[in-house]
């Protein structure tokens, strides 16, 4: 679903950067209102879980792959709002660092995977379990729901956009200068795929963890606010960063899958693919960035399963330093201002 440079307009991404821009917007003003030394590591937490949990493509059918994002369960722990920024992050290091989504595409990849996936979720999650004295089990069923329902509406978007670029952008002769398949065959192409596998990966992950965390850290969901469990909250957020470490050790069985991703095809393989010609458009800007780490490769190691984890570790490490200096500026910044406030 990272949809690369080339396969939209610029004006098509021009207008999605400007749809992501509001949320975004709304996001770092929901941090900087919620931000503190409580909740930074969690923020952090779940940027870097993001980016991890999309590093393990799965095949589809078709014999394309697709992944999680674990948008869902990041929209459940911080809410929809500081959930896309915390997914952006992730995205952004993805597109500069290791060319996963083109540059120009950025602001695409953040409205359907950032904006699009977690306010979905979270919507059918709260109408699913609403308030606090839901039962765990009415949690659980909407946390898996919510993350079906999620992923599957962001691959509608993105297969919109994938969709509509033949019928308004396209040379005289009518040869489409961008992605070249029309609504008939985006939509089908993405939506049956995620329906039956990657958007029951992202049901089950968010169900799953969420299952841990309602038996270990209720204090984590905001359900239990007895001081002692409150005080545990911070040491079982540890065993949390435990296991995105066992994460990253299995990142290589990401490696596994056959296939790219429908609609990240380069030129080449678009042209294989019995289309008969590669889009202008496309050709021309599909080599906008050049990634310092692409396809979260490291050639000169001579393993490509090393050089998956290593990726892993950098993406990681860039990710959760961001997003943790991002976190603890608005904090500080709350903190000034209330202090200025009071004097």
């Amino acid at each position: 679903m990272h949809i690369p440079d080339g396969y939209l307009s610029p004006v098509t991404s021009a207008i999605m950067f400007a749809l992501a821009l509001p949320f975004w917007y709304v996001g770092v003003r929901k941090l900087r209102e919620t931000a503190n030394a409580k909740n930074v590591p969690l923020v952090a937490l779940m940027a870097a879980f993001s980016f991890v949990i999309m590093m393990f493509n799965v095949p589809l059918p078709g014999g394309t792959t697709g992944h999680a994002v674990g948008g869902a369960l990041a929209a459940i722990l911080l809410g929809p709002e500081i959930a896309s920024i915390a997914i952006s992050v992730a995205l952004v290091i993805q597109a500069f660092l290791f060319g996963d989504g083109g540059i120009l595409a950025i602001g695409a990849n953040c409205f359907n995977m950032a904006v699009v996936l977690p306010y979905t979720s979270y919507a059918i999650y709260r109408a699913i379990a609403p308030g606090s004295g839901a039962s765990d089990r009415r949690r659980l069923v909407g946390a898996a729901v919510g993350g079906w329902v999620g992923l599957n509406v962001a691959a509608f978007f993105a297969a919109v956009e994938f969709g509509i670029q033949p019928a308004l952008f396209h040379a005289a002769d009518g040869t489409p200068l961008y992605a070249p398949y029309p609504l008939s065959v985006a939509i089908p192409a993405m939506l049956i795929p995620h329906m039956l596998v990657a958007s029951v990966a992202e049901g089950l992950i968010t169900a799953l963890v969420l299952a841990y965390l309602l038996r270990t850290n209720r204090a984590l969901l905001g359900l239990a606010p007895e001081p002692a469990v409150a005080r545990a909250a911070a040491s079982r957020l540890r065993a949390l960063w435990i296991g995105l470490a066992v994460l990253i050790v299995a990142t290589p069985l990401g490696l596994l899958a056959p296939g790219t991703a429908w609609g990240e095809w380069g030129a080449e393989e678009l042209a294989a693919r019995g289309l008969g010609f590669v889009p202008q458009g496309l050709e021309k800007l599909q080599g906008l960035w050049g990634a310092p780490l692409p396809d979260y490769d490291l050639p000169a190691l001579g393993n490509a399963s090393l050089g998956y984890i290593l990726s892993a570790v950098v993406g990681v490490l860039l990710v959760a330093v961001l997003t943790w200096l991002l976190t603890s500026a608005l904090a500080t910044r709350k903190g000034r201002t209330r202090a200025a406030n009071q004097a």
